[in-house]
């Protein structure tokens, strides 16, 4: 049940989202909606400090908190929920389960908290909470991340998540974009890796989708990754501009794609926040399916094996999965889906 907005006084809400880039990027549209209700409001997030740049220069946000992730003990808890105590928020929206962040938003004095599921510490600490009813029905992580918001009777306008460059950070993008390409070719990205995540291709077959991209002279193929594997190192003519690249400059970076080729991992997410077309590989089955995972906001390509080729061909555990056998995923068939997907966006 919702809090009516006349009830809520001066309201100061914090957004915590501790993990990986993928998700906290998918968090971006919660200071965005939160602020169309209460504009004059403070928006404050929590977040690791490898992802805070995610945030950076967004318009909704009036504070990006670090995390501490490293110092375990019980002297750093009490510490960091002083610190949060000092900036006197009503609300806490924790997106992702965490006893220890749990004990921390408690002990920072903050009166309405809301985390996910039905965890021991969260009832201990008074918590409410969010249920995700075992993903029946399906829908997207964005989506369900604005059920927190919808716990205080925010009604959400959009699920798009966005980040924001300065306009010095587009030139500095404009700029990266002209010393690799001519004008006229499309600059297209391959980001290989995905910390075993979800489904991908092998680091072989990578190369043979490099090497055939390669052959067709209206394209510059540069590799995303930021430890690209040693089968990719080895290509020749293949420039690797992400390697020393913090996550900001990364971002600008990726703001001047005219194509991301991935799996779902968190470079796709950025991409679709900057508005940048991405074709992404997935995997049907619910904990990775695009339902769930795939980029909004953006022109995209969700590309899918076979019907049938999970049942039968793939590992039990889809992030061992690497589209080998009759899965109609291959270099050949992505570069052909590449080639007709640019074709489309004359």
């Amino acid at each position: 049940m919702g809090i009516e907005k006349s009830k809520i006084k001066q309201p100061r809400f914090l957004i915590a989202r501790i993990d990986r880039i993928g998700d906290v990027v998918l968090s971006t549209p919660l200071p965005r909606e939160i602020k169309k209700v209460y504009p004059d409001c403070f928006v404050a997030v929590l977040v690791r400090e490898y992802t805070k740049d995610i945030y950076l220069n967004n318009p909704y946000v009036d504070e990006i908190i670090v995390y501490d992730d490293k110092d375990k003990s019980f002297e750093s808890l009490i510490k960091q929920a002083q610190f949060i105590r000092s900036f006197k928020f009503t609300h806490a929206f924790m997106l992702l389960p965490d006893e220890r962040l749990n004990y921390i938003l408690f002990f920072a004095g903050i009166p309405f908290r809301v985390g996910v599921g039905h965890k021991i510490f969260q009832m201990l600490t008074f918590t409410k909470f969010v249920d995700r009813k075992k993903y029946n029905p399906l829908r997207h992580e964005a989506d369900y991340a604005l059920d927190m918001i919808r716990k205080i009777g925010i009604k959400p306008a959009s699920l798009e998540p966005e980040i924001y460059l300065t306009e010095t950070e587009r030139q500095k993008a404009e700029t990266f974009k002209k010393t690799l390409v001519s004008s006229g070719k499309k600059l297209i990205g391959i980001n290989s890796t995905s910390g075993n995540s979800a489904p991908n291709l092998s680091a072989d077959e990578y190369k043979k989708l490099i090497e055939k991209l390669l052959e067709d002279s209206s394209l510059k193929v540069i590799v995303t990754d930021k430890q690209p594997p040693n089968e990719i190192l080895n290509i020749k003519g293949i420039e690797f501009p992400f390697i020393e690249n913090t996550l900001r400059e990364a971002i600008i970076n990726f703001s001047a794609l005219d194509l991301l080729v991935s799996n779902s991992t968190g470079p796709m997410h950025i991409c679709a926040a900057l508005k940048v077309p991405t074709l992404s590989l997935f995997c049907p089955l619910t904990a990775c399916s695009p339902k769930l995972w795939g980029p909004l906001g953006n022109k995209s390509k969700i590309v899918l094996p076979k019907e049938n080729y999970c049942q039968t061909q793939c590992p039990s555990d889809p992030k061992l999965c690497r589209y080998e056998g009759d899965s109609g995923i291959n270099a050949d068939s992505i570069s052909e889906m590449i080639k007709s997907f640019l074709e489309t966006d004359q």
